[in-house]
């Protein structure tokens, strides 16, 4: 969870000295009447709040044939605030429900970023094993403390629920892990059940590097290790950590992974998240890795995690869909921030481990209307009434060579895509994409990625545009940049343009908006 500046600190800490009680008593708006969700730039098939802010994705939890996202969330401005969780609720991944407000700030501080899980041997003894509580692990951010100069205002709480979400109770005994030694950034708890040594496992931020915790019962907390000080990125503070273990696709071999968020420090700039392929005893996560491996090369997929409470084989992660660069000031009003594609995370081996992210499977049900072509060929260009509310899906057979794909509309707002043969990179250029001046470095440069693919010879190509962002994804994921967009109309065009490639099989279809 990033911190703002000195300056912002003192205005939300005296704001919040003067609306207290409204802070505690605001209640999300969770009726939608159609045309609310129709604002600008509001995204019609991903997830945003009601109203007002929303950054981190948090607590993201299966049970019970729903999936649950909490998230930070501000109820009374558009920009960053005393951080309460948020709640929504779906069946499917896709389509969602908004739930009333989850977790208040309380005497130990805004709640900031965390996860849950259900407790459902009751090992906490904080409900039945017949009616097992959802536990919520968080951090406890203490405005007070931070203001008076002190290091120690980060510590973890929980709370539980025993009646899936809809109400909860803040443990009598918070905080269950208290800030050791005057550690500033001292944040975003994840915990897992860890079958083999029987006990629950919790994986947290310190600054530079990650801590790792363990309990039997949630309450009472153990430090096992450190990781991380001197391996991966380091140009910013290591936030939203997450542990777990995958199957590598098409083997037996199992290894463990752990997302590492930090900002800034993302190689296109500001915010983005690191990964780390290695082994997990109990106690210590070790890693041969050398390179720095990121999921997404875009600047708009920050402080993503996994789901818990799903099949062992299976991670699905949600990333915020910001970037701490710009996040208060992009030009949305009654609401700000979005939520990435749900997307199932893969791990693969070819030559070294890297990991696959690709929207779950469900997003194929709210397709519809699709157009479909054998072949594009140079400067050929498609129109559509609206391409940001699509999908575009397409393959290139052989070696690749230098191709783009180029949106536009009657203003002349320009966005493309495509390859970069002498660089080797995929890319998005968004520097002429419309509304782009509202802060310097939304606009500052193209963002390219490695050139990631799964080696064979035909490459596949997905791209899902919203109403304010771009997904573009190469092998199923295996390259993926996310990006904010911000046109003055929608685009209505759009040429492809290669001296060496046709596109083959091409797929343009609608998304159906998910607040109908």
């Amino acid at each position: 969870m990033r911190i703002l500046s000195i300056f912002l600190l003192f205005i939300v800490f005296f704001s919040c000295k003067k609306e207290k009680s409204s802070v505690v008593e605001s209640e999300i708006v969770v009726e939608n009447n159609g045309t609310r969700f129709r604002e600008s730039y509001r995204p019609q098939y991903h997830f945003t709040p009601p109203e007002k802010w929303m950054n981190d994705p948090n607590g993201l939890l299966f049970y019970n044939d729903t999936y649950h996202l909490f998230y930070q969330y501000y109820p009374d401005d558009i920009v960053w605030g005393p951080m309460h969780w948020g709640h929504a609720t779906s069946k499917d991944l896709v389509a969602w429900k908004h739930q009333p407000v989850a977790l208040y700030p309380d005497k130990l501080g805004y709640i900031f970023s965390g996860s849950a899980v259900m407790d459902l041997e009751n090992t906490s003894g904080l409900g039945t094993k017949e009616n097992p509580p959802m536990v919520a692990i968080f951090t406890y951010h203490l405005m007070e403390g931070e203001t008076a100069g002190r290091n120690d205002f980060q510590t973890q709480g929980i709370a539980y629920s025993l009646d899936e979400g809809q109400t909860w109770t803040k443990y009598k005994d918070n905080p269950v892990i208290a800030n050791p030694t005057g550690i500033r950034d001292f944040r975003d708890p994840k915990v897992m059940w860890h079958a083999p040594s029987q006990q629950w496992i919790l994986t947290l931020v310190a600054g530079d590097h990650a801590k790792f915790y363990s309990s039997k019962n949630l309450t009472s907390w153990e430090y096992l290790s450190d990781f991380g000080k001197d391996i991966g990125a380091h140009g910013g503070v290591w936030e939203c950590p997450d542990l777990f273990e995958l199957t590598v696709e098409g083997s037996d071999e199992k290894r463990w992974v752990l997302l590492i968020s930090i900002n800034p420090g993302a190689p296109n700039g500001g915010s983005g998240t690191q990964y780390f392929v290695g082994d997990f005893d109990g106690t210590t996560f070790t890693t041969a890795q050398k390179d720095i491996k990121w999921i997404d090369y875009g600047t708009d997929n920050y402080a993503g995690v996994t789901y818990n409470g799903l099949p062992d084989s299976e991670r699905t992660f949600i990333g915020w869909m910001s970037n701490w660069n710009y996040a208060r000031d992009t030009p949305t009003e009654n609401w700000r921030s979005a939520m990435t594609l749900s997307r199932k995370l893969t791990l693969h081996k070819n030559n070294d481990y890297y990991l696959k992210n690709y929207p779950v499977a469900a997003i194929n049900d709210y397709s519809y209307g699709s157009n479909t072509y054998k072949k594009i060929t140079n400067n050929y260009s498609l129109t559509s009434a609206n391409f940001n509310e699509m999908r575009i899906d397409f393959e290139i057979e052989g070696a690749l060579h230098d191709f783009e794909l180029k949106f536009s509309n009657i203003p002349n707002d320009q966005l493309s895509l495509g390859y970069d043969m002498e660089k080797d990179v995929f890319y998005v250029d968004r520097r002429r994409s419309g509304k782009v001046n509202f802060e310097p470095r939304f606009a500052k440069k193209v963002h390219e990625a490695p050139a990631i693919t799964d080696g064979n010879d035909k490459t596949t190509f997905s791209i899902f545009m919203d109403a304010s962002s771009i997904e573009f994804f190469v092998d199923q994921g295996a390259t993926a940049i996310t990006d904010q967009i911000f046109p003055n109309e929608p685009y209505t065009v759009m040429t492809f343009t290669s001296k060496k490639h046709e596109l083959k099989n091409v797929k343009v279809s609608k998304v159906k908006r998910i607040w109908e």
